[in-house]
């Protein structure tokens, strides 16, 4: 396995982070704790969840996908040895502490029974999962103004900050966040002394690299490493839906709000990407993972699998190396169809 710095901490990270977002909706407690098992035995020293999962979020789920991260933690131990990530819900969840928010009494809330929940005494990496404010962000290119920014982003970084200073929280993140944003919380810091906005967690994949364009200097100069999510394209960029859309996948299930991956451009784009995984002889998989894991400004690739088949291809993918010629082929694919999933 590859690890790389966590921004500016002493941490190292597998360049392979393990998603959970679907444990408590389509794996079950015990395939839950396989998966787990068997990534730290791989190497992979990374776990990324939320306090909203599992996924689709929905109340009955809401937490479920932390409480089975939690009792395996109780029952694997040694702490010190994988690094623990989640996320306090942005707002718009009506069912999540009467309508959840960024404010300050939102977030010592939220830590306190994500705390419990994962039974552990700190979480390594907390992020925001998304901003306040209204901006372009889950599929939207678009910039829409508003005069309503919600909760200013001191108030919410402030309250981060205590969770560090408290022994809560060892380190912070953002997700789903835009060049303005990422910039305002790093003049935040310079102004204030907060502790470090150490990782962005964006989609990034061959079918949405708009990360590139605003982000990836920024993160780069400022020292801020990406965590790569919906790397495979919510599993477009694996083949499996060249013949139709199973009802067990993701998909299959909650297709209806992802509908940017399922879109004419996005499967012209796939059906490009495996073809020159097959001319290659490699699989869809590992073209997908393998460029992802290739990029300069990425710290994690956040993986996620139903099935230990799956899992496995996935983390394999750390071993494939992308040529030039290949590299090159990737490009003109995409200058011909750019970011159709944004």
């Amino acid at each position: 396995m590859e690890y790389r710095k966590l921004g500016n901490t002493d941490i190292d990270v597998s360049v392979i982070c393990l998603g959970t977002m679907s444990y408590g909706e389509q794996n079950t407690e015990k395939e839950a704790h396989e998966q787990l098992d068997y990534s730290l035995d791989r190497g992979v020293n990374f776990i990324d969840t939320a306090e909203m999962y599992a996924i689709p979020p929905k109340k009955e789920t809401y937490g479920k996908t932390e409480e089975l991260i939690g009792t395996w933690i109780k029952r694997r131990g040694e702490r010190s040895k994988y690094i623990i990530a989640t996320k306090v819900a942005g707002p718009g969840m009506e069912y999540v502490r009467g309508g959840s928010r960024l404010s300050s009494e939102h977030i010592m809330k939220a830590v306190e029974s994500s705390l419990k929940r994962l039974q552990t005494d700190y979480i390594d990496l907390y992020q925001v999962h998304w901003p306040e404010r209204k901006s372009n962000y889950f599929g939207r290119l678009g910039y829409e103004y508003s005069e309503d920014t919600g909760i200013a982003i001191e108030e919410t970084y402030k309250a981060m900050d205590k969770l560090v200073r408290d022994g809560k929280v060892r380190y912070l993140g953002i997700s789903n966040e835009t060049p303005w944003g990422i910039n305002e919380y790093l003049r935040l810091e310079r102004e204030h002394g907060y502790n470090k906005i150490m990782s962005i967690q964006n989609p990034y994949s061959l079918l949405n690299r708009i990360y590139e364009v605003g982000l990836a200097e920024i993160t780069h100069r400022e020292n801020v490493g990406l965590l790569a999510y919906s790397p495979l394209g919510f599993g477009m960029l694996t083949g499996k839906y060249a013949e139709g859309t199973p009802s067990d996948s993701r998909l299959g299930l909650y297709g209806d709000w992802f509908t940017r991956y399922s879109n004419k451009p996005s499967i012209d784009a796939v059906s490009k990407y495996i073809n020159l995984a097959r001319e290659f002889s490699i699989t869809p998989t590992q073209l997908a993972l393998a460029f992802v894991n290739s990029r300069p400004f990425l710290t994690s690739n956040i993986i996620g699998a139903t099935k230990m088949s799956q899992l496995e291809e996935n983390i394999d993918s750390i071993e494939v190396s992308l040529n030039t010629e290949i590299l090159e082929a990737i490009e003109e694919i995409h200058v011909s169809n750019p970011n159709p999933a944004p």
